[in-house]
């Protein structure tokens, strides 16, 4: 299951505790664990606040150098809260957007520009697969960080990019699959974000993209604001091909065997 922090994490539009999912064996995922959401730059004094309630004691921001610097996000001054900035490149909308545009720019782009921009936009599943190519260490050091994390009196850690999908919907895949959790139930915590998104949050995406002039295809949309089953289920599928299961992913990322089974004891609360 999933429980909505939204509410209590003002303000962000896509958060959520990963608790309670079944695991292998007839066991269920730890709780007070595993957090995800969309970036942290609007949180109030109230969602300062829920940090701490929640026990969240890391906080890793997947997004690149520039996404930060256009938005940081927004914690606790007195140290209560580590922040741990792990870029991971490929999942920012409008950096992608501008890699596709024309050396000129965007300003005053033909019809047959813009046609070439759009015919290389990636799929998600083309998305997906890339970044995890890319990014096997960075993954590893997500689920160490979690491992350590465990330990100590603030076992919370909050992973986000941007919106909260991508990235983001990689790593809770990554982990949930090293609990076991059963991959039904991973498709489904990842569809969810397109429901979360909805919710306001997907006009802002779309947004970064229309400004760069660009226009909104049915492409360009799924990319920034839809979350398909079938493209979560082609990263796990890429794992499995690649690497024989996601232990193997995240040994090729750095992780030790012992590492990645205490952290499958950990998040399955053995």
């Amino acid at each position: 299951m999933t429980i909505d922090i939204s509410t209590a994490l003002q303000t962000t539009h896509n958060a959520r505790e990963l608790a309670g999912f079944p695991t292998s064996g007839g066991g269920r995922l730890a709780s007070g664990l595993l957090f995800r959401s969309d970036a942290l730059a609007s949180l109030t004094d109230e969602g300062l606040q829920a940090l701490a309630d929640l026990r969240i004691g890391t906080v890793i921001d997947l997004r690149t150098d520039g996404e930060r610097a256009r938005a940081a996000d927004r914690l606790p001054d007195d140290g209560s809260v580590t922040l741990l900035a792990l870029p991971m490149q490929g999942g920012a909308m409008d950096e992608m957007v501008k890699k596709l545009l024309p050396a000129a720019g965007s300003a005053g782009l033909s019809v047959t520009q813009v046609a070439e921009v759009l015919k290389r936009v990636p799929t998600l599943e083309e998305l997906y697969i890339s970044i995890l190519e890319a990014s096997a260490a960075q993954f590893a050091t997500i689920a160490r960080t979690v491992l350590e994390s465990s330990r100590t009196t603030r076992p919370g850690v909050l992973f986000h990019c941007t919106a909260g999908k991508d990235r983001t919907g990689l790593a809770a895949a990554i982990l949930l699959l090293v609990a076991e959790v059963p991959r039904e139930a991973i498709v489904a915590d990842y569809t969810l974000t397109e429901k979360n998104l909805a919710r306001g949050f997907a006009e802002a995406l779309t947004g970064l993209i229309t400004s760069l002039g660009v226009p909104l295809t049915p492409a360009l949309t799924t990319l920034a604001t839809k979350s398909p089953a079938s493209a979560i289920e082609a990263a796990m599928d890429w794992i499995i091909a690649n690497h024989g299961d996601v232990a193997g992913y995240l040994r090729s990322g750095g992780m030790a065997d012992e590492e990645i089974a205490d952290l499958r004891r950990v998040l399955r609360g053995e």
